[in-house]
């Protein structure tokens, strides 16, 4: 009766193949979780990198016209002086 219930060496090597090979396809389905983790990680990263990226873009897109805008408050801060200039001499005529 005991040798029915005897496993063969050939059972019993095909038993530790299935049992590593469950083994190896755990490790394999950790390693892809794991990879599956930091890609999402590094994806939201990558979001608010261009979207920062975007508003700085955006902040500075007309910085071309600063010195347009430079000239122009230098030549207002001389009509300015011009025009107390003006009224200073208006004020001192009797």
């Amino acid at each position: 009766m005991t040798d029915l219930l005897a496993i063969t060496t050939d059972q019993t090597l095909w038993w530790i193949t299935l049992a590593v090979g469950l083994v190896v396809a755990l490790v394999v389905a950790a390693l892809l979780e794991a990879l599956r983790r930091t890609v999402v990680q590094v994806n939201e990263a990558v979001a608010v990198l261009w979207t920062m990226g975007t508003r700085v873009a955006q902040n500075t897109s007309t910085t071309y016209v600063l010195e347009t805008t430079k000239a122009r408050g230098h030549d207002l801060n001389v009509e300015l002086a011009r025009h107390n200039r003006s009224a200073d001499e208006r004020s001192h005529q009797p």
